[in-house]
């Protein structure tokens, strides 16, 4: 009979192991806990699994599920093992002791020991760890040495002996470290920045530690994961910042590095679409690696050891990419804000696209160890409903459905690809679990697909392109600043468009580029906004009326007192005051009448001598006009206030006004978008408004 696989999972009432296909039931002679259970875990061999409860440890046989030993320690809240299953190691929340010195809760224990008779495990090694982020040791893969960071260096052990420390990795500030795995022993250091030196990544020769094999230094690199290929050859970093100074991202900013064991290659690598790095993952071949990156729909590719791309997938809202242990599929999908879709390719065949799996709202996703299936669980606290577990084929069918309360964690059993019967992992499908098929009853499949909402008005037209997503051929992603990063497949300046029409390229006839002036603007107004043209528009009908004041002799003349005072001001500050008079103007229409009336008896006071007449000088400085005695509205005023001008102003705007919406729907017409019958009659009295508008022009 063929190898199952298994899987084991901890919920609020306890935990449990399954056998997976193509059994599909529980671990026979594997008695269940029940109670709260704080974690659980497999040994890296799968020969062991372990739990901690308030009474404390247990370890199993995973094979078949008999008790093998227990570790009188309770309390526990984190568990590891060592690559191999010799030493299990507990982590306790830190406390202090009478004496107020800080308690040893870190403690490394043999899993199996030959004890006499009413015996008590004694622990290896313990030590001091407060922070439970990144709180394990490290072994290299052959079990010789561990090690553990502490302040400005890294102390190695040799693993049968935790008292004494065998060596030191001596590096000023180092805040992370990762063994490499393989036969090799090498060790990977990250120092951040400090004291404006670059942070840096160095990699040294267990135990050569007086000088680094390879190193690379960079800025931007507040903390770092640093990824390991199988064989322990070329190591992955991915750097990121706390804050992202363009403020593009609320998360930061993100960038990549690859860089060899022995110090032959070391490189950034530069991705060619802009926004962050999703995910990083390398192939268990250790050849090949991938990374999803770039703002949504992101991109995907497929880099050699080099840093050379060797393929690019369609863009797609992705975030997660994962290789199956048998390196032959890659699964890339997009998981917590996004739909959950699951996309697998064939790598053997040319990066053929298998299937896609609608997944729903996981918030784990592993591949079995055989390649075939692939487990996806919603777990708690992300979300507290919808718990349990799904398995998949990998030609996408579900096999198997298990709905749980309030589910915290599961993960697959690590076991040996050989370990299982060789064949077609595509073919022949097997047989799907009952709990499949009836969670299949219980999904509703909708009878027509389910689009956006489209109003009445855009319904039976095509989309235009700027509702349309990148990957759909839509414009490309916009950064609040208004600048177009790339174009749509991630390469290239972006494409110049009008909302609702087509591509530049593509315009019909008598269609204007959306960057192209209007008729009849000045050289550069284009590149103003709608406030400094507006601002454009008033100073020169300023200056118009000015020179039709001078042409009616409505200035003052040089030699009084009001001519005296302007001429003796400064540019500035007669620029400052003409700015404060136009604010003034503009705010005098949204008063209240009686504030007017108020106002216009105040400055009637103001400015009216003792008998209410005006001076006398200012008078005699005035040219003798019978207009002069009445003051004209200013003419950029009746662009300004609706309330105010002549009728014929009044009717010369909603002239210009109808204009405008003609030309707006000749726009949308050109761009392919199907108009209403009123809409085309009003575009064909576009010549009866031209008409009209210059008689009014012309009488004006």
């Amino acid at each position: 009979m063929a190898v199952p696989t298994q899987f084991a999972y901890r919920t609020l009432k306890g935990i449990g192991i399954v056998d997976a296909a193509p059994v599909y039931e529980p671990l026979p002679g594997f008695q269940r806990p029940e109670g709260n259970s704080r974690c659980c875990v497999y040994s890296p061999c799968g020969r062991y699994f372990a739990w901690a409860s308030n009474e404390g440890v247990t370890v199993i046989d995973a094979s078949v599920g008999h008790v093998i030993t227990t570790l009188p320690t309770p309390n526990v809240y984190e568990l590891g093992f060592s690559p191999r299953g010799s030493y299990i190691i507990t982590w306790e929340r830190s406390s202090k002791d009478e004496a107020g010195d800080a308690v040893k809760n870190l403690k490394v224990w043999r899993t199996v020991e030959d004890l006499p008779e009413g015996a008590e495990k004694q622990v290896v090694g313990r030590f001091v760890q407060k922070s439970q982020t990144g709180w394990n040791l490290q072994y290299t893969s052959d079990e010789r040495y561990c090690a553990r960071v502490v302040t400005n260096e890294v102390q190695f052990y040799e693993s049968g002996d935790l008292g004494t420390v065998w060596n030191k990795l001596r590096a000023e500030g180092v805040a992370d470290f990762a063994i490499s795995p393989g036969n090799t022993h090498s060790v990977a250091v990250f120092i951040p920045e400090r004291k404006g030196q670059p942070a840096a990544v160095k990699i040294f020769n267990v135990p050569q530690f007086a000088t680094p094999v390879s190193q690379k230094t960079f800025f931007k690199g507040d903390k770092v994961q640093l990824k390991w290929n199988q064989l322990g050859t070329t190591l992955i970093v991915l750097a990121q910042t706390e804050v992202d100074k363009t403020g593009k991202s609320y998360y930061g900013e993100t960038t990549l590095y690859v860089l060899s064991a022995n110090g032959g290659f070391d490189s950034r690598i530069t991705l060619d679409k802009e926004g962050p790095i999703h995910d990083v993952s390398w192939s268990p071949n250790s050849k090949e690696f991938g990374v999803v990156y770039g703002y949504m729909p992101a991109k995907t590719t497929i880099f050699n050891q080099r840093a050379i791309a060797t393929h690019t997938f369609p863009l797609s809202p992705r975030n997660t990419i994962l290789f199956s242990p048998t390196g032959r599929f890659v699964l890339v999908a997009g998981f917590g804000n996004l739909a959950g879709q699951m996309d697998i390719y064939d790598l053997e065949k040319d990066y053929q696209k298998i299937c896609t799996i609608e997944g729903g709202n996981p918030s784990v996703c592993e591949w079995s160890p055989d390649s075939k299936y692939i487990l996806t669980a919603t777990t708690s606290p992300r979300l507290r409903v919808d718990n349990g577990v799904r398995l998949w084929h990998v030609g996408g069918g579900i096999m198997y459905n298990e709905d749980m309360v309030e589910l915290y964690h599961v993960t697959w059993r690590p076991q040996a690809f050989d370990t299982f019967s060789p064949g077609d992992l595509l073919h022949p499908v097997p047989t799907p679990h009952a709990s499949a098929l009836a969670y299949l009853g219980t999904v509703k499949t909708p009878s027509k697909p389910a689009g956006a909402y489209r109003p009445p008005g855009a319904r039976g037209t095509s989309t235009p392109l700027h509702f349309k997503r990148e990957d759909e051929g839509g414009a490309a992603h916009i950064v609040s600043n208004g600048t177009s990063l790339v174009g749509s497949n991630g390469f290239g300046k972006p494409r110049r468009q009008v909302p609702g029409a087509e591509t530049v390229d593509n315009l019909p006839p008598g269609a204007a580029p959306a960057n192209s002036p209007a008729p009849g603007a000045a050289e550069g107004d284009e590149n103003l906004s709608k406030a400094a043209l507006k601002n454009k528009k008033k100073r020169e009908a300023k200056k118009a009326k000015d020179a039709e004041a001078k042409a009616a002799g409505l200035t003052p003349t040089p030699d009084g007192p009001a001519a005296a005072t302007g001429e003796n001001r400064s540019p500035e500050r007669r620029d400052r005051r003409e700015h404060q008079r136009s604010r003034s103007k503009g705010q005098q229409d949204i008063r209240t009448p009686s504030q007017q009336r108020y106002r216009s008896n105040t400055h009637q006071g103001k400015h009216n001598g003792p008998n209410g007449n005006a001076p006398t000088s200012q008078m005699n400085n005035l040219s003798i006009n019978p207009t002069a005695t009445r003051p004209q509205e200013p003419p950029e005023l009746s662009v300004t206030s609706p309330g105010g001008g002549s009728p014929n102003a009044k009717k010369l705007r909603g002239l210009q006004k109808k204009i405008r919406a003609i030309e707006d729907l000749e726009m949308r017409l050109a761009g392919g978008e199907k108009l209403e019958d009123t809409q085309m009659k009003k575009i064909g009295t576009k010549a009866t408004v031209q008409a009209e508008l210059a008689s009014l022009e012309a009488e004006t």
